[in-house]
């Protein structure tokens, strides 16, 4: 079920992960230089301003920074200079990460679905990634398996949708900016393609070809009063279904890992402990109310990850003392898959 990358295509999962670093590093840099440094006249006295957008609402600020001055002269100097700069690096890491993408795409190191890794991108660039978000389900494999320099069964591995775990424990809100007042994942999703509709099932869209975004939270023991888990504030935003089992992965720590888009584009993907996710697995190919054929896919997906984990992440090791938010019986039933 798993086959290891190639001299060539490890030394490139290596530099798509060091440039796209770089990148990241670039973006937040330009990010400080949003907004602008002007010359404003107020009573006669002309004052340097900055203008900016502000919160998670990307409410629009102007802050005065003081009277023309030969200080303020310089300080706007050092922002315009610092602001080329930073888009002169940011530019030129773009055209390498292009450049990377098509050695990437040479090589055959692109496993995730371009829609998916739109919409990852879609969902950091307003930081939700992360932060009250994190993929589970069939997707999260690649993340294991990008973390891993191993490629895992396509049979097992492919999927036509991306499941989305709220933790409706914390408050999930949005990063706005000024060209994007992000108010839900509705409209993250239409940004990525406008086809994207909500379905009578609250907590799913799909977009024209079929391919669906699932919101899901756990099922709470003791049943809760529960209200509708949203990011959003709209009525159109989704509102999450909850499922039994899910508080597991919920509780996990997040592992975070590069993964490469069909185009050969990175993308970062962030989803729970790997550990935890085959042992939930196991714990669904096991359970009578699940579909025949699902379970035989859980099992077998269970065992790929656990066997990556055991032989290419010896640093996260199946211990108790790491994995006490398993239920003892889920932890000692899955210890088997561990013993490669």
């Amino acid at each position: 079920m798993i086959q290891e990358l190639n001299n060539d295509q490890r030394r490139e999962m290596i530099n798509s992960r060091q440039r796209f670093a770089a990148w990241r590093a670039a973006a937040a840099r330009l990010a400080g230089y949003k907004g602008s440094m002007v010359w404003a006249q107020s009573k006669g006295i002309t004052y340097l301003r900055r203008s900016y957008y502000e919160g998670r609402q990307g409410t629009r600020r102007h802050t005065s920074l003081g009277p023309r001055s030969a200080a303020t002269e310089k300080q706007k100097a050092d922002f315009e200079q610092g602001r080329r700069e930073a888009r002169a690096r940011f530019k030129e890491l773009r055209e390498a990460l292009d450049r990377q993408a098509s050695i990437n795409r040479a090589i055959g190191l692109g496993r995730i679905p371009l829609i998916a890794a739109r919409i990852l991108r879609a969902l950091d660039d307003v930081d939700l990634l992360g932060n009250g978000l994190r993929v589970i389900g069939t997707n999260a494999i690649r993340a294991y398996e990008a973390a891993a320099g191993v490629f895992v069964d396509a049979e097992i591995a492919a999927t036509e949708d991306l499941d989305l775990l709220i933790d409706a424990r914390a408050e999930v809100r949005f990063v706005a900016t000024g060209d994007f007042p992000a108010r839900n994942l509705m409209n993250v999703l239409r940004r990525v393609d406008h086809s994207f509709v909500k379905e009578r099932q609250n907590f799913r869209a799909s977009n024209r070809d079929g391919y669906l975004v699932d919101l899901v939270e756990p099922l709470r023991h003791p049943p809760r009063q529960r209200q509708a888990a949203t990011i959003g504030t709209d009525r159109d935003d989704l509102d999450a279904v909850e499922i039994e089992g899910l508080v597991w992965l919920e509780n996990a720590p997040s592992f975070e890992a590069v993964v490469i888009d069909d185009r050969g584009a990175p993308a970062r993907m962030v989803v729970p402990d790997p550990r935890v996710f085959a042992a939930h697995k196991l714990w669904l190919s096991k359970r009578p109310d699940r579909d025949p054929l699902q379970r035989r896919r859980d099992a077998a997906q269970a065992q790929a990850v656990a066997s990556l984990v055991a032989l290419h992440l010896p640093h996260l090791p199946y211990v108790a003392s790491e994995l006490k938010l398993l239920p003892l019986e889920t932890y000692n039933d899955a210890r088997s898959l561990f013993a490669v």
